[in-house]
């Protein structure tokens, strides 16, 4: 990630942090950073620490679990869970207005994600038909990645 678009990213956050009363402190920026750092892996709490701690040696597991709460409750990341049973997070993209959406493989856990918005249209029909407005939502897929179906493929082909 270019350094002005982080620098970027990280003022934007600032700025919502502010505006709710709270501070970007060393450690919440050293925590946003390792998100930033690495946004499309879906880190856990307990990954997250670790590379913050390999930066901040004195920071606290502690310290981490509150600024994701924090950074949660704040729409700045959302909390995920892949049926694992590890809550993941992920950073909240300023180009779309919902989340996107995940394919998560059963096989080898990866998680590949889908940019765009393929719910614009079931929003309006639910809207419309149910008076229901609808302020976000999470579509998330499980199956098999291309990967691993080519690697099935390729090991059940006649040799």
């Amino acid at each position: 990630m270019a350094i002005q678009v982080k620098d970027e990213r990280i003022d934007k956050i600032n700025r919502q942090m502010q505006s709710k009363g709270y501070k970007l402190t060393v450690q919440r920026e050293a925590t946003v950073v390792v998100l930033l750092e690495n946004e499309e892996d879906h880190l856990s709490a307990e990954e997250i620490f670790m590379l913050v701690k390999s930066k901040f040696p004195d920071i606290g597991l502690a310290t981490v679990y509150r600024t994701l709460d924090l950074l949660s409750e704040l729409h700045v990341l959302e909390k995920l869970n892949f049926g694992d049973g590890v809550t993941r997070f992920d950073l909240r993209n300023d180009n779309n207005v919902h989340l996107h959406h995940h394919l998560i493989c059963v096989r080898c856990g990866s998680v590949d994600e889908i940019m765009e918005d393929w719910l614009t249209e079931l929003e309006a029909r639910v809207e419309r038909e149910f008076g229901f407005q609808v302020l976000d939502h999470r579509l998330d897929f499980q199956g098999i990645c291309h990967r691993c179906r080519k690697k099935t493929e390729s090991e059940e082909a006649p040799q």
